[in-house]
């Protein structure tokens, strides 16, 4: 039986692999057990890329003279039930490191090879296990530049294995029961808002390997000046593939390799940080499985967060209603996408939680359902990186100015032309602060402020110093 979950490709799939050379008959199996994720059930978007990633899975899978099979959970119970009716033996499975998931793997495996089943998982996620890499004192890392050169000092990265050209199926008189169509699992949504996410994605592991290919030819030479710009196509956008295991981090280096050469030294090293920069946010989640939920700097379980007015604006940031042009952008980005560039990352974060003084916690969560790249571990990472309370070496309050950031890394005022329309006619000078244009600007551009485009929902100024003096109150 191989037990398919955040690993949905055949390429590289160590499980796959080990139930292969068995050479008999495999069973690919999806356990549909959204609530065995709790707290952190697939939000919405996630819920849409795994309808069509499993759709691409199936299809695959045909293609080699098999199929999926589709059950719903309990996980364990679905288990036993497929291994009574198949004459299974042996349950492969690639492991998952989000707290839930791995207590409830740690609690399948022992009940199943107690009733005299194996159950076997393996490593299909990471380039390293996060048990792996520890400091002298055998301690988790909490600064990345450490932990990453920990990780190039480590044992070679294992080479990325090839899909069999056929697998092996059941026998056809040997049908499973309680199977179900994968429209019956419901991961759709039932009001039409995903026609940007259809516009902007295709899903499966074909297109992770397309994506990759392309990113490689074309913009990783680059990728270490283009990938701040989020008017111009210097990201990779391979987060939401590797975060449903539509490719391999292995099979992604060893392409980054086979182009560039060595991935530490050549023009490719700024990306393949940035996969170590996923690599670490795995290795927090790991070895710190609270900070989900829970500062990792303890200090911050006293940070005076805003009450009142909150709510209100909480809304208007989740909307892109923020007044303040390249937040809004990216918020708008990120609900039409399902996905929003990294750098607009930073600074919608950073004004959340910092001049609105609104818990990052908030921001996670509405991140968790609107991005297709939900990743618990980078979600994680991410948010706390920005609030301050995450694992950062660097020793200051960093409060990120939007409009700097914007008239820095959209010069042009492409993506906020973009995104917020509404202000496209207006010249660069006031584009990223348009509440500083004289009147007459703003008329001429089409532009009332408070009508057409709302005011800004807080002083930036005066908001950042709040912000610093909150952070006294607990450094």
């Amino acid at each position: 039986m191989l037990w398919f979950r955040h690993d949905l490709r055949l390429d590289d799939n160590p499980a796959l692999l080990a139930a292969h050379q068995t050479g008999g008959p495999i069973i690919p199996v999806y356990i549909h057990a959204p609530e065995e994720e709790s707290p952190w059930e697939p939000g919405a978007a996630s819920r849409w890329w795994l309808h069509w990633s499993l759709n691409a899975l199936d299809e695959s899978l045909r293609a080699r003279g098999n199929r999926l099979w589709i059950l719903r959970g309990p996980s364990l119970d679905a288990l036993r039930r497929l291994a009574g009716e198949t004459g299974a033996g042996t349950i492969q499975w690639n492991r998952r490191y989000d707290p839930a998931t791995r207590d409830r793997d740690t609690s399948i495996k022992q009940t199943l090879r107690a009733e005299g089943l194996r159950g076997e998982s393996h490593n299909a996620a990471l380039l390293f296990e996060p048990w792996d890499i520890l400091n002298n004192s055998h301690q988790p890392y909490r600064v990345f530049s450490a932990f990453w050169r920990a990780c190039m000092r480590a044992r070679p990265v294992a080479q990325p294995i090839p899909a069999p050209a056929t697998i092996p199926s059941l026998p056809a008189h040997i049908t499973p029961s309680a199977t179900l169509a994968l429209d019956a699992l419901e991961l759709l949504p039932r009001r039409d808002w995903d026609q940007g996410l259809r516009a902007t994605w295709s899903i499966g592991e074909t297109a992770a390997l397309a994506q990759a290919r392309t990113f490689i030819a074309e913009r990783l030479a680059d990728y270490g000046t283009a990938r701040d710009r989020p008017d111009q196509p210097g990201s990779s956008r391979l987060s939401p593939y590797l975060h449903f295991g539509e490719i391999s981090p292995r099979r992604l280096l060893s392409l980054i390799i086979e182009a560039f050469g060595d991935p530490t030294t050549s023009a490719a090293a700024p990306y393949v940080r940035e996969l170590g920069w996923r690599e670490f946010g795995y290795h927090l989640l790991y070895h710190y499985p609270r900070t989900p939920s829970e500062p990792l700097d303890g200090r911050f379980a006293a940070f005076p967060w805003a009450t009142d007015g909150a709510d209100v604006a909480l809304r208007a940031w989740q909307r892109g209603q923020t007044g303040i042009p390249l937040v809004d952008a990216g918020m708008r980005e990120l609900w039409h996408t399902g996905w929003m560039h990294n750098r607009t990352r930073m600074v919608v974060a950073s004004l959340l939680t910092k001049n609105l003084l609104i818990p990052w916690q908030d921001g996670a969560r509405w991140f968790w359902d609107t991005l297709v790249d939900a990743d618990l571990a980078s979600n994680t990472l991410g948010w706390q990186w920005t609030a301050g309370c995450g694992a950062d070496a660097a020793p200051y309050f960093r409060v990120f100015n939007p409009v700097l950031q914007g008239q820095r890394f959209d010069p042009d005022g492409g993506y906020v032309r973009r995104w917020c329309p509404e202000l496209a006619r207006l010249p660069d000078k006031y584009l990223h602060q348009p509440w500083t244009a004289p009147q007459a600007i703003l008329t001429a551009s089409g532009v009332r402020l408070g009508s057409d485009y709302p005011r800004p929902i807080v002083d930036l100024a005066t908001s950042r110093v709040r912000a610093l003096a909150a952070w006294e109150q607990v450094k």
